[in-house]
């Protein structure tokens, strides 16, 4: 088991029914720094058998848990908040080994996860059920919120942390058990990391176990369990898809999160200094690798040249580089694969006419052969049906798109299966809400850019970017179900 929330820790085993054991198969799966290209861990390879005992330990487990007082879960989940506090700076060390998070990507991720068990704690004592006169004489009828048994987790690897916790803080706290699949390149951050957190918290044996392993391996096995009673996957729409049809053939309940397209409108009377602001952040806090990030700038014609001009002077003023370095805002990518999809996609666009303002490729780091580091690019001259506008590029990329009125924005906004995320800057916030108001998505910010998440407002997306939601009361939804049960006080008559 690991000693420590460090990187160098033995990660080399499975947490199953509050024990750390060794994969069925005894094979391990290596886990790359993306900065220096090293590994820098091992992980278990999980098998079938494997995701077999973890649901088994978790389906014995739940009852006890669910019969336990509001006060007694909610007391575990802060326990686990304050032992992720103790250990934040360790974390924030494992996010840049393993997810190659920058500074500000692991204090966000330990902030968002903090919320998410501050929130979390407070759901206990919010399952609340109703009562409700009868249309029978001398009857009662009470509904009753319970959980609802097995919650599966699947987390994905860009923001590994809180993107595991606002699926496994809620479930374990109003009384399911939880089996977590984390993706096979953030194994640790988003998977064993917890068993270590909530172990250390006093979370009672069987309650969360957690299965490292390749998808192709393991994944319709997780997905597919007949204990699992309710499926969390935040993913890709393509594997979402998927992963919808397996869970509902066992009519798995299910919360998914997956692709977006998201669009940041620009009027020609917003402020563009802060539009800027905005806009740098939005596409290149850690290397637009975020679900919620900007993929198209949508620009008003009037403001368009200076738009351009100063985002490029931002592009090329972030500095980049190892994720290790203080100073780092654009850090490497997770993979060869992402990076070299997002760079196909950039060659693709300047070949159907746009212009390569500054980036398109990647950067040197000194000691590091075939860098996954890529420059902060912008593009102009971009139509909407050009390969980084139409697809969602998931890097440091940010394609401009101009406009001539409202009407045309929404449109080119809208222009898309995806509806996950967006925002607008407008020096008219009436019309900025207007556009909002519009713009088919789960979420638009005004004067603001698309990344925000807080654990007490609900957070989902429309159309191909999934179904069901996080946060507040919309998981308390998800993770628990509701049960009628009706109370006869008096000898009812019957017809025969």
């Amino acid at each position: 088991m690991p000693d420590s929330y460090a990187i160098d820790a033995d990660w080399t085993a499975l947490y199953i029914d509050g024990e750390w054991t060794e994969a069925a198969g005894g094979e391990t799966i290596p886990v790359e720094d993306p900065s220096t290209r090293e590994t820098v861990a091992e992980v278990p390879a999980g098998t079938e058998d494997d995701v077999d005992a973890a649901y088994e330990a978790a389906a014995a487990a739940q009852q006890e848990w669910a019969d336990q007082p509001p006060a007694r879960r909610e007391g575990v989940v802060q326990d686990a908040l304050q032992t992720l506090q103790e250990h934040r700076d360790e974390v924030v060390d494992l996010l840049a080994s393993e997810a190659g998070g920058g500074q500000i990507m692991g204090e966000t991720s330990i902030q968002i996860a903090s919320d998410q068990l501050g929130e979390a704690a407070t759901l206990p004592r919010r399952m609340k059920g109703e009562f409700a006169d009868s249309n029978i004489e001398g009857k009662e009828n009470i509904v009753r919120r319970i959980p609802r048994g097995v919650v599966t987790a699947i987390s994905p690897w860009n923001f590994p942390l809180n993107l595991s916790m606002r699926a496994v803080a809620p479930a374990l706290a109003t009384g399911n058990a939880v089996v977590l699949k984390p993706a096979t390149n953030a194994p640790i951050t988003g998977g064993l990391v917890f068993a270590k957190i909530f172990e250390d918290a006093g979370l009672p044996d069987g309650l969360l176990n957690v299965v490292t392993g390749s998808g192709s391996d393991i994944g319709d096995a997780v997905v597919g369990h007949p204990e699992s009673d309710m499926v969390a996957f935040t993913g890709s729409t393509p594997v979402g898809r998927q992963v919808a049809a397996t869970a509902a053939e066992n009519l798995a309940a299910q919360a998914m999160e997956l692709g977006g397209n998201n669009a940041h409108v620009v009027t020609g009377d917003a402020d563009l200094e802060q539009a800027i602001d905005s806009a740098t952040f939005g596409s290149f806090v850690h290397q637009g690798q975020v679900c919620i990030s900007i993929n198209r700038h949508v620009v008003h014609e009037s403001i368009y040249d200076d738009y351009v001009a100063a985002l490029t002077d931002r592009a090329e003023s972030l500095p980049v580089g190892s994720a290790h370095e203080a100073d780092t805002v654009v850090g490497p990518i997770i993979d060869e694969s992402q990076r070299d999809q997002m760079l196909e996609y950039v060659e693709e666009t300047v070949d159907a006419g746009a212009t390569l303002e500054t980036g398109g490729e990647t950067a040197d780091i000194e000691g590091v052969d075939d860098s996954l580091v890529v420059k902060p690019t912008v593009l102009s001259d971009v139509t909407n049906d050009m390969s980084a506008a139409c697809f969602e590029h998931f890097g440091p990329i940010a394609p401009v798109i101009p406009f001539s009125d409202v009407d045309e924005a929404v449109e080119i906004a809208n222009d898309t299966e995806y509806g996950l995320s967006g925002s607008v800057h407008a020096g008219d916030i009436g019309r900025g809400l207007d556009i909002a108001d519009r713009m088919k998505t789960g979420h638009v910010h005004v004067n603001d850019q698309p990344i925000n998440d807080e654990a007490h407002v609900t957070f989902s997306g429309t159309r191909a970017s999934g179904m069901g939601g996080y946060n507040d009361g919309t998981i308390l939804d998800e993770v628990t179900e509701t049960k009628w049960i009706s109370l006869q006080r008096e000898p009812r008559e019957y017809p025969f």
